[in-house]
């Protein structure tokens, strides 16, 4: 790492990180970005790997998805995070693409990052003037914008393990298998004796960021979901969203399908939460 951090500053903005390559390579490719000099960080083993630490789960930055896919503790104790990984982009890419890479990037496109945002994640990260930890909530700031300082580097990802018996869901629009979001959204509730007791929502590629929808989990605290509490949260992520009109569609239709896969991510975590 030291060896990372010190080849960083010598070459200071003329140098990037690269972990799996799959956000950093095809950005070069179409010449949105000209490194002059890449630092690997694939033989760095401190990296990678998947913890329990005094009840806070601890992922490697450069753990693959496919690790996480793989990974049987990590499915029983936060199992979002395996549902999420199975839907990014194909096999070929999770093979190589890192958890950190994901993150790291910026881009309101990638799904981890939103799966953080329920999660209530911290992410560790290193640089010359050593180590800091920064919450999710306040690492997204624009597109392929972070809190990330020139020379550091995000080493690892610390989650609160969920309640025991929580619901989780991840649903994803996508044109075709292997593509960005047309909505996405990340759900995690716990239920007490039938009523709601906690709720989170984010949402993806709907906006320059993540988005984690506070309200519209609020919007089922204390409610049994039923139809009437889940058309309200939906309604509520609708309101923070402000995607483009692109390939994926025009502007109505990405809020539409926003509020779609928010109802179908609360039904199935409410399903799943026991």
């Amino acid at each position: 790492m030291q060896e990372a951090i010190g080849l960083l500053a010598q070459h200071g903005q003329d140098a990037r990180v690269v972990a799996g390559g799959h956000s950093l390579i095809p950005m070069m490719k179409l010449r949105f970005a000209k490194p002059e000099q890449l630092v690997d960080l694939q033989d760095l083993s401190e990296l990678c790997g998947i913890h329990n630490e005094a009840g806070t789960l601890v992922i490697g930055a450069m753990t693959t998805q496919h690790e996480l896919i793989g990974s049987e503790p990590l499915a029983a104790s936060c199992p979002i995070i395996r549902e999420t990984a199975l839907v990014i982009a194909d096999p070929q890419v999770r093979y190589c693409g890192t958890l950190g890479g994901n993150l790291a990037n910026g881009d309101p496109g990638n799904d981890m990052p939103a799966v953080m945002l329920v999660l209530g994640a911290t992410y560790r990260v290193q640089g010359p003037q050593g180590q800091r930890d920064i919450p999710v909530r306040d690492f997204y700031r624009g597109v392929y914008s972070t809190a990330l300082r020139d020379g550091e580097i995000l080493t690892s990802i610390r989650i609160p393990i969920p309640a025991s018996g929580h619901g989780w869901a991840y649903e994803k629009q996508k044109r075709k298998i292997g593509d960005y979001a047309t909505a996405a959204a990340a759900v995690i509730l716990t239920m007490a004796s039938g009523t709601c007791a906690s709720a989170a929502i984010a949402l993806t590629n709907l906006a320059d960021t993540p988005l984690l929808a506070q309200h519209a989990g609020e919007a089922l605290v204390g409610t049994g979901i039923d139809e009437a509490a889940i058309d309200e949260a939906a309604r509520r992520a609708q309101r923070i969203t402000s995607p483009a009109a692109d390939g994926h569609g025009p502007v109505e239709f990405r809020v539409h399908v926003a509020g779609v896969m928010v109802r179908r991510a609360i039904a199935r975590a409410k399903q799943r939460a026991g």
